[in-house]
């Protein structure tokens, strides 16, 4: 039987976004009008203000990481570009071109449990774990591919089974001052700014102009993220206090590697042309919140306490270092919160 993971709760991390120089994230849509713009920015469809779209942000924070935990580029994507990700639940290698690259199965890998992995296909897991996990091996003449690693005997693998992702991050849209300075800024387009580049012929020295649209330096963003906590294991009944204590130990870990990422991500660039200034941007005003499934359960009880944050970190220059110092704490908080039962 198929079980699910135990759902224990919901930890939610709210923050402003700053940008302290302009920012683009392109949206497309752009046209080909004789002075038109080259790079469009994202827009909300509905009232045209700019906004920061999650999967941007996400898929930047999982690049960090990836850089930060040393991960090996294992999986190929478009355009002879290189990713890393988790071929199945278990350890194993990846094959490339004839050549095996280890990677962290998703069940321990702290990059795949934030962010997921999709099962890989033709890679290599131990054979005692194959057969114990059930998984279907390739076979050549009737015989299975086998191969030793390190003294192990590995098999090949068909295919490998996806991790969903514990990480939510919401597109970012902008705070209300923010919208009414830039109604204010007249710049020829609607809320954003004109940067003109150029790309120099090394030779002739011709130039090739661009028109790229940006979001103003000083413009404020909501920024949120979700972090499911979830039992390590699949299971029926209640989990007990030893267990429990182990998941949140877990979710705190993952939540420390998303704080750094944060901290990591202020010393580079969100967006595109990070090289030439753009897009860079700091975080304020961290407000941490922590929901267990009973308070889920209780949520239409009176005095039940909801929206309270356990975590807050004033308005300065080292938000997210002092975020990450209170982490410390974060377990305490949350098992005060917590206790199985109620």
């Amino acid at each position: 039987m198929l079980l699910q993971k135990q759902l224990l709760g919901k930890f939610r991390l709210e923050a402003t976004l700053v940008l302290e120089t302009g920012l683009h994230i392109g949206g497309g849509g752009g046209n080909l009008d004789i002075g038109g713009l080259d790079k469009p920015v994202a827009r909300d469809p509905i009232t045209l203000f700019p906004y920061l779209p999650g999967s941007s942000i996400k898929g930047k924070l999982r690049s960090i990481l990836e850089r930060f935990h040393k991960k090996p580029l294992n999986r190929p994507g478009g355009s002879d570009t290189y990713r890393y990700e988790s071929d199945d639940l278990l350890d194993g290698y990846t094959e490339i071109y004839g050549q095996k690259i280890f990677y962290q199965g998703a069940r321990t890998c702290p990059i795949s449990r934030l962010f997921g992995s999709t099962g890989g296909s033709k890679f290599w897991i131990k054979t005692t774990d194959a057969i114990e996990e059930k998984l279907e091996r390739v076979k050549r003449d009737e015989q299975f591919i086998i191969d030793t690693i390190d003294g192990v005997e590995y098999s090949k693998v068909e295919r490998g089974r996806n991790s969903p992702a514990r990480l939510i991050v919401r597109d970012c849209h902008l705070h209300r001052d923010s919208a009414d300075k830039l109604k204010r800024v007249d710049t020829g387009l609607y809320m954003t700014e004109w940067k003109w580049e150029n790309g120099l012929d090394r030779v002739t020295a011709a130039a090739n102009p661009r028109q790229i649209e940006r979001v103003p330096a000083g413009a404020e963003f909501n920024f949120e993220l979700v972090y499911t906590v979830e039992a390590d294991s699949n299971q029926t009944e209640e989990i007990t206090q030893e267990e429990f204590q182990t998941s949140i130990s877990q979710a705190v870990k993952d939540l420390q590697n998303i704080a750094i990422a944060l901290s990591l991500l202020e010393d580079d660039a969100l967006g595109g042309h990070g090289s030439r200034g753009y897009g860079k941007v700091r975080f304020k005003n961290f407000k941490c919140y922590w929901r267990n499934i009973e308070q889920y359960r209780r949520v239409t009880e009176d005095g039940v306490e909801f929206k309270q944050p356990i975590i807050t970190v004033e308005d300065t220059e080292d938000d997210t270092f002092n975020l990450l110092k209170q982490f410390g704490t974060l377990s305490d908080q949350m098992q005060q919160k917590s206790l199985p039962g109620g």
